[in-house]
């Protein structure tokens, strides 16, 4: 069974009723102290909750512990996509590059390699949906944020390459439009110029934790920087020789 620490539990508490009401707090009686404390919540929250894990968002902040959020299936939608903002209030969105996981890797004691990682996944556009469990999640401590798994609120998919090898990722062309304007239009764009090098670190994150699952995706971090909309919007990700991704947020 999944535990935290006692001083966390109030913690778990009210991130898990948060959920189960689709409510937002204020923020957390308790902050965890170390990314392997909010890393801990999450997966209590989950577990707590019964909640299938259906993707993974991932980073590896340049001198910070590589972090991960938990992204439940239910909310995890194939393009297009109608996502209530009932249930994503904030509406937010990130165009981002996922990998969806062909087959398990699970857990082992040797890391694996860039190459066995590369093997084992294919390539989708994505949009990350972000929304919170918080009223005003960008005003949190970034440990309360982790907690929340990276204030995140969902993820759509587009169509996946699974033959993706003569892509050059980190030079696509990414194109982003909010209700058929372009908002954003450039080569290239995301935070490390590697995003399967964040995707080898979640599945070493994991290799731990369980391991990762055929079928579940992850999401490898923003193009386009984060953006917030409103019920009634359209959001379109295109990325140049991968496909996109769409989502409307109904009110």
């Amino acid at each position: 069974m999944l535990m935290v620490a006692s001083h966390l539990e109030a913690s778990v508490d009210a991130l898990a009723e948060a959920r189960r009401s689709n409510t937002q707090i204020d923020g957390l009686a308790q902050a965890p102290a170390s990314t392997d404390e909010a890393h801990a919540i999450q997966d209590v929250v989950f577990a707590r909750l019964g909640l299938e894990i259906g993707a993974y968002k991932a980073s590896t902040p340049v001198g910070a512990p590589e972090k991960r959020g938990l992204i439940p299936a239910g909310m995890v939608r194939q393009s297009p996509a109608a996502m209530p903002a009932v249930q994503v209030p904030h509406c937010g969105v990130e165009a981002e590059v996922a990998f969806r996981f062909l087959r398990d890797l699970p857990p082992r004691e040797t890391p694996y390699t860039r190459e066995e990682v590369a093997a084992a996944t294919s390539v989708l556009p994505a949009i990350e949906v972000l929304s919170s469990r918080f009223r005003s999640p960008r005003t949190r401590p970034e440990l309360e944020q982790l907690a929340d798994c990276m204030i995140n609120g969902g993820l759509v998919l587009g169509a996946e390459t699974k033959n993706w090898s003569h892509l050059d990722l980190p030079r696509l062309e990414v194109t982003l439009t909010i209700n058929g304007e372009t908002v954003l239009q450039r080569t290239g764009g995301h935070p490390t110029d590697d995003p399967l090098g964040i995707t080898v670190a979640l599945v070493n994150m994991m290799r731990i934790a369980g391991g990762v699952k055929a079928g579940q995706s992850v999401a490898t971090g923003s193009w386009s920087g984060m953006l917030f909309l409103k019920p009634g919007d359209t959001c379109v990700a295109s990325f140049s020789g991968l496909g996109t991704a769409e989502v409307t947020f109904s009110a």
